[in-house]
């Protein structure tokens, strides 16, 4: 839990769940959620991506007499691409130092192009564990992400919707900025605002917690690293992205997020001062429903997709956790194959680089 909460039981999960599982009589029907593995099924599947892939497909069932009560049909397309870093070319790993830079202005919309900067041979430290990389320039925290003006936007006022998007920051702070989370306990603050009427997704909570694997990995929304393996590299966690938002089905607030988080962490055993940096990428769209329309817990969201992109987190690997590598892991497994991708390039959409990394095999990080 974050600061100023407690855990919750194991015990009080599982009642929370069967009372939302109950529902209540004469309400709108229940939401449900799709899951699925998309980097898997492209392989699979012929003839191309399945309809609802990456987009909101809402089913359109009702219920009662001239109430036009309606069930959110929810599309949650989550994708996993697993991008290896190579011990090779260290020179080219680090892109510009950035220690001492001018700090980055927040990022209100899509830059038009990867970082810049000069290649070094620089590595990171426990004294600056972000040198030779962008995110040297990029916010601390919470303050990386870029929150729009509100607006009246269907069925919510100005003053809504701006509690909305505090809400939604809250939720990735709980869910890939808070401490206990990423030495891996259970996220209960950050799942206590999934609406917990979406059937699916509270299937794939407790799956991923029990028993992750492919379709069901805590890592597709929450950020946590196995304390008996790293701890962090100091206390700050860069980051870099923005919330937006429309006007959704039904007069529901539609918000998008999209956020990467860059994780410095050294080995837990101590004896050894090596930084190795874990970059995760997650787009995460949500949606704040009318209680008149959508059966929601008050103050909840329900999901409407993932997608999330990681680099040095582990390739092929279901433990729940992200794993990095150091440089004799990395040396002892260098990819075979895979296309290069640049972790901090955030001038492609999350679409777009889920197409590009359809191959099989993990991929090559151009720089950590």
């Amino acid at each position: 839990m974050g600061k100023g909460g407690a855990s919750i039981p194991d015990e009080e999960w599982e009642r929370f769940l069967k009372e939302a599982e109950a529902g209540g009589a004469g309400a709108p029907e229940e939401p449900s959620a799709r899951a699925r593995m998309v980097a898997q099924r492209l392989r699979e599947e012929p003839g191309g991506p399945p309809e609802g892939w990456r987009t909101y497909t809402p089913a359109r069932q009702r219920k009662g007499k001239g109430k036009g009560w309606a069930a959110l049909g929810l599309a949650a397309a989550v994708a996993v691409v697993v991008v290896a870093v190579g011990p090779w070319g260290i020179a080219d790993w680090f892109d510009g130092d950035g220690t001492g830079a001018t700090p980055l202005a927040a990022e209100s919309e899509r830059p038009t192009g990867p970082p810049a900067g000069e290649g070094t041979d620089r590595p990171p430290t426990l004294d600056e564990p972000f040198r030779g990389s962008p995110a040297a320039r990029w916010s601390d925290g919470t303050a990386g992400i870029h929150l729009p003006e509100a607006r009246a936007t269907g069925w919510m006022s100005r003053a809504e919707v701006a509690r909305a998007l505090e809400k939604t920051r809250d939720f990735l702070a709980a869910s890939a900025l808070d401490p206990a989370v990423l030495r891996g306990e259970r996220p209960d603050e950050a799942m206590a605002l999934i609406n917990p009427h979406q059937s699916d997704v509270r299937d794939f909570l407790k799956k991923a917690f029990r028993a992750p694997d492919r379709e069901n990995d805590p890592l597709l929304l929450f950020s946590r690293f196995r304390s008996s393996d790293v701890r962090p590299a100091g206390d700050v966690v860069k980051t870099r992205g923005r919330v937006t938002f429309q006007e959704g089905e039904r007069g529901a607030v539609q918000v998008s997020t999209d956020v990467t988080y860059v994780y410095p962490v050294v080995r837990a055993a101590g004896g050894d001062d090596e930084v190795a940096r874990t970059i995760v990428r997650r787009e995460v769209v949500m949606s704040w429903d009318d209680p008149a329309k959508i059966v929601i817990e008050p103050g909840t969201f329900s999901l409407v997709s993932y997608k999330v992109d990681t680099t040095n987190g582990g390739c092929d690997t279901y433990t729940g956790y992200l794993t990095p590598a150091f440089l004799a892991e990395r040396a002892a497994t260098r990819p075979d194959g895979g296309a290069e991708v640049d972790p901090y390039d955030r001038s492609t959409s999350m679409e777009e680089r889920m197409r590009e990394s359809e191959d099989e095999g993990c991929g090559t990080a151009s720089r950590s």
